[in-house]
């Protein structure tokens, strides 16, 4: 139980990699906010984790757009309201887009700037402050990527807003150091998720590939011997938001089985 009675919002935690961080931060005993666009997707997670015994006083799901400050306001201040605080923020929501460099548009653009790096980087800001008020420290993690280590043919502008969120995690770190709020991130590699299936048809788009080849080829390029699964990235977050990492500060984890070498 290392995250025994610490609240934790995940941002895009209603599936995938976010989904799983939050059913291991409930199993570590967190209260968890699952914070996602999308409603449905939440009201699903939600009755999923019921159903598999996690205790629904300990659940809490709010639809966020990263993208609009009333909205991360509003889940800053309901988030205080029903549990007392915030202990932990997980940034995790991000879209992802491709294209040839001489083929992206100014809204793909625009679009994955937008939730990837200034969506990340107000939400940080507004459960920081609220941390700061509460003098009570935190952890904040942010999700990065391999695409943010190397830059990456057909993914210019996601490999760019990754390498961002890697920087704003270290200069965010340094500053917040000082009221006791510990900023690290993760990069994970490939990652078997739903979206790998818009991602394998983009690249059988632009690479003239059968599809499903793709995702077999970058699977097998895995030196671990496979793609990540969701399941893959809890413990590492659990890690960085627990006692276990007290003196880790400014660091992106890599967790990509061995695909991206520091």
């Amino acid at each position: 139980m290392k995250l025994l009675d610490r609240i934790a919002i995940v941002t895009g935690g209603a599936r995938g990699i976010g989904l799983a961080i939050c059913r291991t931060y409930l199993e570590e005993g967190a209260s968890v906010v699952i914070a996602d666009i999308d409603r449905s997707a939440i009201d699903e997670a939600l009755a999923t984790l019921e159903i598999e015994g996690c205790d629904a006083s300990r659940l809490m799901g709010t639809r966020l757009d990263v993208c609009d400050r009333r909205s991360i306001d509003a889940m800053v201040a309901s988030v205080g309201e029903r549990f007392g605080g915030i202990d932990i923020l997980v940034n995790n929501a991000a879209v992802f887009d491709m294209a040839p460099v001489l083929e992206v548009t100014e809204a793909s653009y625009d679009a994955q700037f937008a939730v990837n790096v200034k969506g990340l980087f107000f939400t940080l800001q507004a459960v920081a402050k609220a941390m700061v008020e509460r003098a009570q420290g935190g952890r904040i993690i942010n999700m990065a990527s391999q695409a943010g280590r190397r830059g990456e043919p057909l993914v210019s502008t996601y490999c760019a807003t990754k390498a961002a969120v890697i920087s704003l995690t270290q200069s965010c770190a340094l500053d917040l150091i000082q009221y006791g709020i510990r900023v690290n991130g993760i990069a994970p590699g490939v990652v078997d998720t739903p979206m790998w299936g818009e991602v394998d048809a983009l690249f059988a788009r632009y690479e003239k590939r059968p599809l499903g080849e793709k995702k077999r080829l970058v699977g097998e390029a895995v030196p671990y011997g496979r793609m990540g699964r969701p399941e893959d990235y809890a413990g590492p977050a659990v890690f960085l938001a627990s006692d276990d990492s007290e003196y880790v500060v400014a660091q992106t984890l890599n967790v990509d089985g061995g695909n991206w070498m520091s």
